[in-house]
């Protein structure tokens, strides 16, 4: 028994049954498993690029403030190196230092020359100056007249340097600015508290703008300056938007580019900047259009912490490449889902095909055993039946011949009798015929012959019958000669039984039979076989195949039967398609070679 199954035509016959290898519950719950897996690995991959890149800018960040810091560090050490007496005897180094100084006194100038501008408006007053020299870490402003006396001034000036009898000249009590010149000289006396005062004339010459620093001060404005001019001399771009520096009282001291957003949280952050706890702070900031990454890290100077500097770049280049990798992960994990889940449904369809298999070929295990014991009993009692059979038929034609009654009327009964005693014993002996025929059906005989010259062959017999009964066969051979291996006379008692039960679906006056021959791939030969009869219903479509079912009133319904196991024993198949009131087609399918003789 073979059991036809090739790669270039796959042959499915419905098959019901309950219990696949796989359920699809247990295909949906690893499919599930496996998409959260790919979901989460992709989370985590763009999780680990945004930490690479974020790095990466941290790197650049440490880079460009380790450059800031080593050249306001030398800065602020040419700012605060002693002069030399004579100027003869300057070195380079010190005349960098005496030009650095210059910085500072450019700067403090320019603040002098700010407020006469305000003191001309009439801005000023005394606490106007006083805010002023607390948020400059000035220790006294003072507005003098063209007598050197104070008009305005941020505070008391302190003299506890000066002796009493300092305070006055001559019985006079000396000017504002008499007083600071004498306090100058008795610091530089002394040596002990650094300091001095920056003096500008009015521009209407009259009166001098005078700032007096003390030590802080001169501390705070050294690394003002120093941090400023580091600042130009990396100068912008780069992607970066904003730099700088805050001293330890969390006053602004020098920046560049545009104003820096504020942070929520920046009090805690420079709190453990300053004290050592962090070494770089990060945070990302959304300012309007920009996207900033916002890098906060100490300031040294001789190893001490004295501020923060803080720079913000432009992130709009890494939110892009985290853009891009998030697409380019979505779209990788899509295609994984879908060809995990593609490759969950071939293995489920494959199994549930695998096992279709196994229960058809149980099906026509079964069926086979079934026939076969259905032929050895249809030969033994056709033996049986076939002599007292012969003995009737010979005893009616006696009948018939001498035993014929005088009387017209009863002979005419007497013949009608014995016609039917004939048609019944004839209509007996083809049923023999039948049950013959299918216990011999599975001794095949094989030779290379045409299947379109035996079907040829079929229709001029058949096509007499078919006239008569208002049908009109159409044949189209597509492919000729269609040599293929088989049993002749077998192979044409097979299509004989197809084409006759296609004629008897056919109850209408008129009706039509289409028969084609075309290729299947190079291995196989398909025979189609179309009527416009009554068609079937798909439940009687997977019963017309057993010999035990028939839809005739006369006749065993052996035709179908017959001829799907004699199609069967040249390795072929029959496919049905039919429809109830629509007709019916058949599709058998013929290997062009043996099956045991390919390779």
């Amino acid at each position: 028994m073979r059991f036809f199954r090739k790669k270039e035509l796959i042959i499915r016959r419905k098959t019901n049954f309950k219990d696949p290898f796989l359920q699809p519950l247990a295909v949906a719950m690893v499919s599930a498993v496996l998409v959260a897996l790919i979901v989460t690995m992709g989370f985590l991959e763009i999780r680990r690029n945004e930490k690479n890149l974020q790095a990466f800018m941290e790197d650049q960040a440490l880079s460009t403030i380790g450059v800031l810091q080593r050249l306001t560090e030398e800065n602020f050490k040419s700012i605060n190196t002693p002069d030399q007496a004579s100027s003869d005897s300057k070195t380079a180094k010190q005349e960098e230092a005496s030009y650095s100084k210059k910085w500072v006194t450019e700067a403090i100038t320019n603040l002098a020359f700010n407020l006469d501008e305000l003191w001309k408006q009439g801005l000023i007053n005394n606490d106007y100056l006083a805010k002023f020299c607390e948020d400059n870490n000035f220790s006294y402003i003072g507005l003098l007249n063209a007598h050197g006396n104070a008009v305005f001034q941020s505070g008391h000036l302190q003299t506890n340097m000066l002796e009493k009898n300092e305070l006055t000249e001559n019985g006079r009590k000396r000017s504002t600015l008499e007083l600071l010149i004498l306090i100058e000289k008795a610091r530089l006396k002394s040596k002990k508290e650094p300091g001095g005062f920056i003096g500008i004339s009015r521009r209407d010459k009259t009166g001098t703008v005078v700032i007096s620093l003390d030590e802080k001060g001169i501390i705070y404005w050294s690394l003002k300056v120093a941090g400023e001019k580091g600042m130009n001399k990396i100068g912008e771009g780069h992607g970066i938007i904003y730099m700088q520096i805050i001293n330890n009282q969390n006053k602004l001291l020098s920046s560049v580019g545009q104003s820096a957003p504020r942070l929520a949280n920046h009090h805690l952050i420079f709190k453990d900047i300053l004290s050592g706890k962090t070494k770089i702070a990060c945070s990302k900031v959304d300012d309007e259009d920009d996207k900033i990454l916002d890098f906060s890290a100490p300031l040294f100077l001789d190893k001490k912490i004295v501020g923060i500097v803080r720079i913000g770049l432009d992130r709009s280049s890494m939110d892009k490449i985290l853009t891009e990798s998030k697409q380019n992960i979505f779209l990788f994990s899509l295609f994984i889902v879908v060809i995990a889940l593609l490759s969950m449904w071939l293995l489920y369809h494959d199994q549930n095909r695998h096992l279709a298999g196994i229960v058809e070929m149980e099906r026509q295990l079964e069926k086979a055993e079934r026939l076969s014991s259905l032929g050895q009993l249809a030969a033994g009692v056709a033996h049986e039946i076939r002599n007292p059979l012969n003995a009737i038929s010979i005893a009616a034609q006696r009948l018939n011949r001498d035993f014929v009654p005088s009387d017209p009327q009863k002979a005419e009964d007497f013949n009608n009798i014995s016609e039917i005693i004939k048609d019944e014993i004839r209509r007996l002996n083809g049923i023999i015929e039948e049950f013959l025929t299918f216990s011999k059906s599975r001794r095949l005989d094989f030779c290379k012959f045409s299947i379109t010259e035996l079907l040829q062959k079929i229709v001029n017999l058949m096509r007499e019958e078919a006239s008569l009964r208002g049908i009109d066969i159409e044949t189209s051979w597509k492919e000729q000669p269609a040599l293929i291996p088989m049993d002749v006379n077998k192979l044409q008692q097979a299509f004989i039984n197809l084409i006759k039960n296609a004629m008897e679906s056919i109850t209408e006056s008129q009706g039509k039979i289409y028969i084609t021959v075309r290729g299947e791939g190079k291995n196989y030969i398909v025979v189609k076989i179309q009527d416009s009869g009554c068609g079937m219903h798909e439940k009687e479509i997977s019963k017309i195949f057993n010999p035990e079912y028939t839809t005739k009133e006369k006749g065993v319904g052996l035709g179908i039967p017959l001829a799907f196991e004699i199609i069967r024993g040249h390795g072929g198949d029959i496919q049905v398609v039919s429809r109830k009131n629509k007709g019916t087609t058949l599709d058998v399918i013929l290997p062009r070679e043996r099956l045991n003789e390919v390779s």
